[in-house]
């Protein structure tokens, strides 16, 4: 029998040896470790890294070829680390598809190149050019957002790419903004819904959506030296609130803060919206990254809750931090959390398990599902029963301007006359594989319809329609006349003459007209420079002109014209003449249709699809606009110079979009006796089919989380079709403007056919349906007293039918 000692020895070697083979077969954790938690994983990956690898995977790398891809000349990347397995991170521009994509052609690249080659040049690698933002939101169907976000996904993908800076989810204030094609709408709750589902697909898929731009991000206009103040009420209830549904609903991986000053801050060292709200109020788990060049400071930025510097090391360079770090502005921990916050959502996404290899793009489906949203974006503004034109049609003659490119090339965001799409030097311009110009466009439609022999003709006018007698007799022997005229813009500037290029001060005219345009859209339009450089003039199409005179050569040609607009957002349009009424042309919004526009206008035009989208913002009558009524007031619109900036204050408040019109702020726009704004041609939410819809009275019911909309949408037309329900909301306080859209659904209903359509508003939803943001308490609070519930088909009284509930 052993002794005790033996026994305790033996014991004790058999739990050394059991050590030493556990040690040998369960090795402490690494970040490598799949099973662990992302945030785990990025604790452990920090404890490997030097102080030298952490401030290198803190910011972009200068132009370079692509480590993993030396075909790709890029800038838009954060250089791996390849002994501890970090893959290099690249990033994607969009929100109109992929966009500046970190790979234009290296064999094109020499020591003489200037470094914005990097980001801009057009031999970018090709995706699909889908259509515009605006033209998405317009759909008001979530299931067209997440169809967009699988063709980002998907091409992403392909291409080795990671992170998409996108959706933008800045509001359409104003109506010249650039940049409004890039945005859904003038609404915040359709901009986050329309986000929010976007997000959920893309980051279904592994790649990292970017909400931006942080915020107040609603001019182009001297944007990196522009301070904005907002009451932070109306911060709240329309500016954040896409961010809040994006971060709450959507998840979204990342945000990207924006070039202005907001209530006094510069947006990526402004740690009241940065942490204050968006983390310490939402609960944001991702990362912030900067705009490109708008970050302004070191430590400032970083202690505020900016995570990552865009595009080069610049105010992150190792000596600037270094010397933070020494004088004790930052510490180690601050750096570690920046990257933790990244390297969690990068592991969330397993893009440490994906390698950067670059695969086929699957062209033709990624082209076919650009036509389905685009077939689903297009609104039917006006019709006067003259869409859609028979298939049989024999003469076709599309009418446009010989200085603009609608009716002539296919249009996205920047593109101009004779140029291709993508070389308008926007950040969300796409170089695609194809593109399907009007023509032909209309010629394949008509054969898919089994018209192969129908002929089209193009017509360029002239500027001062000097050439359009001789098309007379054309237009009088033509079976369809398609229209085609639009509001090209593009990131860099807004759609407004100046008075010089300092973009503040005095406007001398708005952009808002289909008569107004630039040879390039992409930078300032002024009368006057102080600094030498070139001019860049405001043109005059006489677009209206030209329309009224071919609406004029005889009786019979507004019963066989559709106009087709080709918007960045709303235009304003003339309320005399012959264009908007019972007697005017079919009047169809297609957007920047994108790589598909021929394709996509045609197919509503011949009746291949029935129209379903609603505007997501207001046209108003030319004279009778918001900006009418604030122009002369540059605190409004392009902002005055203080301390060296200009300053733009958000006077109108709550009072944007529809809710401006609504709440009659002008004191022009009343409710007609038909129930119609007198300001307005199209209101929000308006948009026409090619069958009828009938809806019942609505009925409501109230719980105590929230309240239940029932109501029936009948097709009593002879065609499917699909009828978008929409909710707004009358809050009980005399701040608020009448009404905000709160909910929507889009039925789809076959000829005859009806259904009971159910909406659930929940009172806690995070879009906040029923609650005003009280500053005193820095909170969300539901008014007392009666709410008004709006329910129909548009923001026009005309179109809806009101309940109300008391709490």
């Amino acid at each position: 029998m052993k002794n005790l000692a033996q026994i305790v020895g033996a014991i004790g070697l058999s739990a050394t040896l059991m050590a030493c083979n556990s040690a040998s077969q369960d090795p402490k954790p690494t970040w490598r470790d799949t099973t662990l938690a992302p945030s785990e994983r990025a604790n452990l990956l920090l404890e490997a890294m030097t102080l030298e690898q952490k401030q290198q995977q803190l910011v972009g790398n200068v132009p370079e070829i692509v480590p993993e891809l030396p075909h790709c000349y890029g800038a838009r990347h954060v250089r791996g680390i390849a002994e501890l397995g970090i893959p290099t991170l690249r990033i994607t521009n969009g929100p109109v598809g992929i966009g500046q994509n970190d790979c234009v052609d290296a064999n094109i690249i020499t020591e003489n190149s200037p470094f914005w080659a990097a980001y801009t040049d057009p031999s970018s690698a090709k995706a699909t050019a889908l259509p515009s933002a605006m033209a998405v939101a317009a759909s008001f169907d979530t299931n067209m957002a997440a169809l967009f976000g699988q063709v980002i996904a998907d091409e992403a993908k392909a291409l080795a790419l990671q992170v998409f800076e996108a959706p933008g989810v800045n509001l359409a204030r104003n109506p010249v903004l650039g940049r409004n094609f890039e945005y859904n709408g003038e609404d915040p709750y359709l901009a986050g819904k329309i986000a929010t589902a976007q997000i959920k697909k893309i980051q279904s898929e592994g790649v990292i959506a970017m909400a931006k731009h942080y915020a107040a991000n609603e001019q182009e206009t001297n944007r990196m030296n522009i301070s904005q103040t907002v009451a932070p009420q109306v911060l709240h209830e329309l500016y954040l609130l896409p961010f809040e549904m994006a971060v709450k609903d959507g998840k979204v991986a990342s945000l990207m803060c924006s070039y202005n000053d907001v209530n006094g801050h510069q947006m990526c060292e402004n740690e009241v919206l940065l942490t204050g709200v968006l983390r310490d109020m939402w609960g944001f788990e991702g990362y912030v990254q900067s705009d490109f060049f708008a970050v302004k400071s070191t430590a400032k930025s970083m202690k505020a809750g900016l995570d990552h510097l865009m595009p080069q090391p610049l105010f992150w360079s190792p000596e600037k931090l270094n010397a933070a770090l020494s004088s004790g502005e930052l510490d180690i921990s601050d750096i570690d959390l920046a990257l933790k916050r990244r390297y969690t959502q990068m592991f969330k996404m397993g893009i440490f398990e994906r390698p950067i290899v670059q695969t086929p793009m699957d062209i033709a489906g990624g082209g076919e599902k650009a036509r389905i949203i685009g077939q689903n974006s297009v609104v039917l503004l006006q019709n006067n029963s003259t869409l859609p034109f028979s298939t049989s049609t024999q003469r076709v003659l599309v009418i446009g301007k010989a200085s603009q490119v609608y009716a002539q090339q296919a249009v996205a965001g920047g593109v101009m006359v004779g140029k291709p799409m993508g070389a308008g030097g926007g950040s969300s311009d796409v170089v695609p594989h194809y593109t399907i110009a009007p023509v032909d466009g209309i010629k394949n439609v008509l054969k898919e319809l089994g018209n192969p022999s129908a002929q089209v003709e193009l017509a360029l006018i002239e500027d001062d329609n000097s050439n359009l007698a001789q098309y007379a007799q054309a237009i009088r022997g033509a079976d369809a006349i398609v229209i085609m005229v639009g509001s090209i813009s593009e990131e860099g500037a807004d759609r407004a003459t100046l008075s010089d290029q300092t973009g503040v001060g005095t406007v001398v005219s708005m952009g808002d007209t289909l008569d107004w345009y630039t040879d390039h859209p992409n930078q300032i339009t002024t009368v006057a420079r102080t600094d030498d450089k070139p001019l860049n003039p405001e043109r005059n199409s006489n677009t209206i002109e030209m329309i009224s005179k071919i609406l004029g050569i005889s009786d019979d040609v507004a019963t066989k014209t559709a106009l087709v607009m080709k918007n960045n957002a709303g235009i304003s349009l003339p309320k005399a003449g012959d264009i908007i009424g019972a007697a005017g042309p079919a009047i169809v919004e297609a957007w920047f249709p994108g790589q598909e526009d021929g394709h996509i206008v045609a197919d509503v035009l011949w009746g291949k699809v029935n129209p379903s989208a609603k505007s997501p913002v207001t046209y108003p009558y030319s004279g009778m606009g918001f900006l009418d009524a604030i122009k002369g007031d540059a605190r409004y619109f392009p902002g005055i110079e203080v301390s060296g900036k200009g300053a733009v204050e958000y006077l109108e408040g709550l009072n944007i979009g529809y809710r401006w019109y609504d709440a009659n702020i002008s004191g022009q726009c009343d409710v007609t006796p038909h129930g119609t704004n007198s300001c307005v041609a199209f209101p929000f939410g308006h948009g026409l089919s090619y069958t009828e819809f009938e809806m019942s009275e609505p009925e409501l019911s109230v719980t105590d989380t929230g309240i239940v909309v029932r109501v029936n949408v009948k097709n009593i037309g002879a065609r499917a079709g699909a009828q978008v329900v929409q909710v707004y909301a009358g809050i009980p306080s005399e701040e608020q403007p009448p009404k905000r859209l709160v909910a929507f659904d889009k039925v789809s209903l076959e000829a005859g056919e009806s259904r009971n359509v159910e909406i659930s508003i929940k009172f806690d939803a995070s879009s906040h349906p029923f609650s005003t943001f009280d500053v005193a308490s820095n909170q969300w609070v539901m008014p007392k007293g009666e709410h008004l519930v709006y329910v129909g088909t548009s923001s026009s009284p005309a179109d809806l039918q009101s309940l109300s509930f008391n709490h």
